[in-house]
């Protein structure tokens, strides 16, 4: 998990150094906070379930740089009217989920009393990640007159590519705890296993994806705030700690954001 850290560490003061160069281009700088929640769409429980989908939810926290090309913050004035200086900024995110992970849906119904049920119904887990990276954002209205207060929404969408560092914990009670031991988790990971792990709590980390839609709300002249709903792809499938092979694991982990922030000009 250090050495993961040590690569977001640096990955944050490319960024840093990155900013640095496009501040002595003259682009303008805004910083932010959100929090939001998450709904982890994994290998635990029933895919398009709604149990599984309300259950398996977790919170979130970022803190956000965007650059703004519309505005020059070394003469402060407005950069040559382009349509991407008036419709896009770029976006710089570090942040961190938690979701917390058991089993729904029909195989664990209270109608269930099969041996395979009761190892579903004991097994457990949480995906916990740290991202850092950037998206690009697109406002179909004008970034200018969304400045200047000429109206209070801006709606936007995006995408981008995070790099993750995942944290997962896994756990049973069933039989002898050990999560180690085939034998206490659900029969049929293991029949199509190949010998290969199907749990995991070891740390790693991953790309991801990222693709948002959303809006602004002029609270000030210097402030928004904002709401998006993200979808977030990864490229590995332990991310919770679990990657059966059974032909209902048709895709990797992924999740849906709903995000709350807010976000200070601050040139």
């Amino acid at each position: 998990m250090i050495t993961h850290l040590k690569k977001l560490i640096y990955g944050f003061l490319l960024f840093f150094s990155t900013q640095t160069t496009y501040a002595q281009l003259g682009f303008s700088h805004e910083i932010g906070a959100f929090v939001g929640a998450v709904a982890f769409q994994s290998d635990f429980g029933v895919r398009h379930n709604f149990d599984t989908n309300s259950g398996n939810t977790g919170i979130a926290l970022g803190v956000v740089h965007y650059l703004n090309f519309a505005y020059r913050s070394d003469c402060n004035c407005y950069t040559t009217d382009t349509y991407f200086n008036d419709h896009f900024k770029l976006r710089s995110e570090i942040s961190w989920n938690k979701t917390s992970l058991e089993h729904f849906g029909e195989w664990v119904d209270d109608d269930r009393t099969s041996e395979n049920a009761d190892k579903l119904r004991a097994h457990t887990g949480e995906a916990q990640n740290l991202d850092i990276g950037m998206q690009l954002e697109y406002f179909p209205r004008s970034i200018r007159a969304f400045s200047a207060g000429a109206y209070s929404f801006a709606p936007f969408a995006a995408a981008g590519v995070h790099y993750v560092s995942f944290n997962p914990s896994v756990e049973t009670s069933y039989g002898d705890g050990n999560i180690l031991n085939n034998n206490n988790f659900y029969n049929g990971w293991d029949q199509v296993s190949d010998g290969d792990p199907f749990v995991s709590d070891e740390s790693g980390s991953t790309w991801s994806v990222v693709a948002s839609v959303g809006t602004r709300y002029k609270l000030t002249l210097l402030s928004d705030l904002f709401v998006e709903l993200r979808w977030q792809y990864y490229f590995d499938d332990f991310i919770d700690g679990l990657n059966h092979k059974m032909p209902s694991n048709k895709a990797k982990d992924w999740n849906l954001w709903l995000n709350f922030g807010y976000i200070y000009y601050i040139d």
